[in-house]
């Protein structure tokens, strides 16, 4: 079994599921499997999960469970899945939008910027497009934009610059040659914070997180039966800032529109406050510091 992290803000997901024994439920990012063991410990057996990995070292952790079944995919073909299952609505969504530490922790990914690895920052290891290509093809402009976008960097242009100038004598290969380039625009006092942001921008760009994001609330929101629930737990603003509009206005831009009598026309009704984790969780699993969960259920 590979070592993943621990589930994050798991009691408090599960409460927000309101898991109904009988239910059929979706947990959109399998990864070690934490969340869908405790979610099908409360199901009885007319229940069902469904689980959705796109990364094939998932599949070492998959669970012998007749209630169970594990897709080979992305969750952005949420709705082609479950069709293929012969489900038209769920119960309840699960969403836990992070890289697990089993991804930071091998080098050969290249999420961290801790350990030498070659830039690849694939979600699924079979798609084309990795870190490598963007760094060491992408246009000045294109490379300022995802920086600016994706990593919220103030710098961005300068930042882009330089590795177009890096790049002009030596290969970007591998997340230390990534370091290096950058290196002279990067604070000594905040270099975790901006290298972190550097690689996370390069990580959303290569896996399209926001717009698999988008694609999958979306087919939620159409899967939910009503009154089912969805949970998001989000690791940056840019995607808890989508979660977050989503939820309240039904669009991405946060524009709240009203039937002819006021109403909200948001298919969802946010239930309750952000949830964040406890000191005491993140003493456990210092990954767990940025989450934010929030629950919607559907109208």
């Amino acid at each position: 079994m590979t070592q993943y992290h621990n589930p994050v803000l798991l009691e408090e997901a599960l409460q927000g599921l309101k898991v109904r024994p009988d239910g059929i439920y979706v947990d959109v990012t399998f990864g070690g499997g934490g969340h869908s063991r405790a979610l099908l410990e409360q199901l009885n057996s007319k229940g069902r999960l469904i689980g959705f990995d796109q990364d094939k070292d998932a599949y070492e952790n998959r669970i012998e469970d007749p209630r169970f079944e594990l897709v080979a995919a992305n969750f952005s073909h949420l709705s082609q899945y479950l069709k293929f299952y012969g489900i038209q609505n769920v119960d309840g969504v699960l969403a836990d939008f992070g890289v697990s530490s089993h991804q930071f922790d091998l080098a050969s990914r290249g999420f961290s910027i801790r350990k030498e690895g070659r830039l690849d920052m694939r979600m699924n290891q079979s798609q084309d497009l990795d870190a490598q290509k963007i760094l060491n093809q992408y246009s000045e402009e294109a490379l300022s934009t995802l920086f600016f976008q994706y990593g919220e960097l103030r710098n961005a242009r300068k930042l882009a610059k330089q590795i177009v100038t890096f790049r002009l004598e030596n290969q970007l290969e591998t997340t230390t040659d990534l370091i290096q380039a950058v290196k002279p625009l990067v604070p000594q006092r905040i270099e975790n914070k901006v290298l972190a942001q550097i690689f996370q921008a390069v990580r959303i760009e290569v896996n399209d997180e926001l717009g698999v994001l988008k694609s999958f609330l979306e087919q939620a929101a159409s899967v939910l039966t009503s009154g089912g629930r969805l949970v998001c737990i989000s690791y940056h603003s840019l995607e808890d800032r989508f979660v977050k509009r989503f939820i309240q206005s039904g669009n991405f831009e946060g524009r709240e529109e009203k039937d002819f009598y006021g109403n909200s026309l948001s298919v969802f009704r946010k239930v309750g406050k952000l949830r964040i984790p406890s000191a005491a969780e993140i003493e456990i699993n210092s990954r767990a510091r940025s989450a934010k969960l929030r629950i919607a259920e559907k109208r």
